[in-house]
């Protein structure tokens, strides 16, 4: 709560949404409520049911959510915002440099991607785990994204999964609209022993694979896997067309800072 409050954003629609904690987290959000939008504490069905509920409260043309364990940087809302306000194109905006927080809350690991697209997402690329080219995977907590586009997509988190749903709501993104990517850290995954995710590693890799699979994902053959990753890191720009003519780099939208600090600026890559 402290790395969104903390950041004095004037536009901020905040709801928080607990499932009938006992320990202090209640009282935590009561001392908060006059800063919060809305916010309970009340037994629910799950995760995914809580995240539903949430966002049906919401009013506001640019969303996301931040899971209890996990952080935004100090700078994350003030960010969305102006990208969002300056390019109307833009409908799903995630960070090319994913934190990892430790569990006192430092950043103690950001490592680069170089772009996401459908292809690539279809591919099987941004898959937690598997024997083909995956350079990673789309950071839940640094995703944002328009209300119109969450509508085209459901409206809603799908309660169906217990613990990948996040996927499955790409997936849909994927269906209309293509993310950019924006090449400066927006928010961090918190790890440690306790966690769900830590705990169910291979239910969450199982359950993303379902997912994949039924949103008609297909991923390639050890030759064409090995080619993409040749391709993606050692392909010279001069040559990089001709590699994405054969299907082994695909386009993407990134959102890079202007080097005199202007603003903003759209790029067209390949990954």
């Amino acid at each position: 709560m402290q790395s969104v409050l903390g950041q004095n954003s004037s536009q901020l629609e905040y709801i928080v949404i607990d499932g009938g904690s006992t320990d202090e987290s209640p009282g935590i959000l009561r001392r908060h409520g006059d800063r919060l939008h809305y916010w309970c504490s009340e037994a629910d069905g799950g995760q995914y049911y809580a995240i539903n509920k949430g966002f049906a409260r919401t009013t506001g043309e640019v969303m996301g959510w931040l899971n209890s364990d996990d952080k935004h940087t100090p700078w994350t809302l003030s960010i969305v915002a102006e990208i969002f306000g300056a390019f109307p194109e833009i409908e799903w905006l995630t960070t090319m440099y994913p934190l990892r927080w430790d569990a006192r809350g430092r950043a103690v690991r950001c490592s680069r991607r170089d772009g996401f697209s459908r292809a690539a997402f279809m591919a099987g690329e941004n898959l937690p785990t598997g024997a083909w080219y995956a350079p990673g995977w789309l950071q839940q907590e640094s995703t944002f994204w328009r209300r119109s586009l969450w509508e085209r997509a459901g409206g809603k988190i799908d309660t169906r999964w217990k613990i990948a749903a996040d996927l499955d709501l790409w997936l849909r993104f994927f269906r209309h609209a293509e993310p950019y990517a924006v090449d400066t850290p927006l928010a961090g995954f918190r790890q440690h022993g306790d966690q769900k995710t830590n705990q169910l590693k291979n239910e969450y890799q199982h359950e993303a694979t379902q997912i994949f699979r039924e949103g008609g994902g297909t991923t390639p053959g050890y030759v064409k896997s090995s080619l993409r990753s040749a391709a993606a890191r050692c392909c010279p720009d001069f040559l990089r067309p001709v590699a994405a003519g054969f299907g082994l780099l695909h386009p993407c939208k990134l959102c890079l800072r202007r080097r005199d600090e202007s603003g903003w600026r759209i790029v067209s890559a390949l990954h």
